[in-house]
């Protein structure tokens, strides 16, 4: 990892570290990250990347149904920071194994513990320790059992080969300065047959890396997303199947919340 590529990552882990404070502190996450108007997180009457003074609904707990948001503590709600919903696409069931890449407080790896029950299990991943201190509490609160909560990178995950059935995250991969290695052990970590389900800012393809930046910081999960080719691409690459990234809605002019499915195949 570059110097640059260490000094970003550290941006990362103290802007969702002060996320993390903030919501302990009993106040909304979103309204701390969009210190400098960055798009995972708009705060009210501040516009995502925009300046207008409108509330853009692209990220935040908004997201979720009212049901999902019942089945969890307030404090998991006030730390969503996503770009929309992975239970969406996840299709999880009872006694599965699930890996939530880049945790936050923890309100996915929740809501995948009680879709899969108690034979099943969630992990969750996260670099910042101030989010894991969270997302415990929150769990602790929600009094689910079948959840941990582990230190790492998304780029060399703690986890075993073939270890889960199924890969979530939600606006997390679009943070990372090495995207390859996040494919690479998305794939290593499934088991044979295992897929993800994500959520993430994707770019159409028409649009340079500078145009993406024009847009939106590393850190606000604008500078640094893929583009839909670059996605699927990268998906063929690490040795997926039957990629798809279906955009959802508008994060940023020509930027979009995309829904992202593949497989492992079952023979590799």
């Amino acid at each position: 990892m570059t110097q640059n590529d260490h000094g970003m990552r550290e941006q990362v882990r103290s802007r969702y570290a002060a996320a993390a404070t903030a919501v302990t502190a009993g106040r909304n996450a979103l309204a701390v990250v969009n210190a400098d108007r960055s798009c995972c997180a708009p705060a009210e009457n501040a516009s995502c990347c925009g300046g207008t003074g409108e509330v853009d609904d692209a990220f935040g707990s908004s997201l979720y149904s009212a049901d999902e948001q019942g089945e969890l503590p307030a404090e998991a709600i006030a730390a969503s920071l996503g770009c929309g919903n992975p239970m969406m696409v996840a299709d999880l069931h009872a006694g599965e194994t699930v890996l939530d890449l880049g945790s936050g407080g923890g309100i996915d790896v929740l809501l995948s513990a009680r879709r899969v029950g108690p034979t099943g299990f969630a992990y969750g991943v996260d670099m910042t320790d101030e989010m894991l201190a969270l997302a415990e509490a929150n769990r602790a609160r929600a009094g689910i059992t079948n959840v941990e909560f582990v230190r790492g990178t998304i780029e060399d995950v703690p986890l075993p080969d073939a270890s889960v059935d199924v890969v979530i995250s939600n606006c997390v991969i679009n943070l990372s300065t090495d995207k390859p290695a996040v494919l690479a052990e998305m794939f290593r970590v499934l088991t044979p047959g295992g897929r993800i389900g994500i959520s993430d800012v994707v770019a159409e393809d028409h649009l340079s890396a500078a145009d993406r930046a024009e847009r939106g910081s590393y850190v606000g999960c604008i500078a640094g997303a893929l583009s839909r080719t670059e996605y699927l691409d990268g998906l063929v690459a690490a040795g997926f199947v039957d990629a798809e990234v279906r955009f959802t809605h508008e994060a940023a002019p020509g930027m979009h919340s995309a829904l992202i499915r593949a497989v492992r195949p079952a023979d590799r």
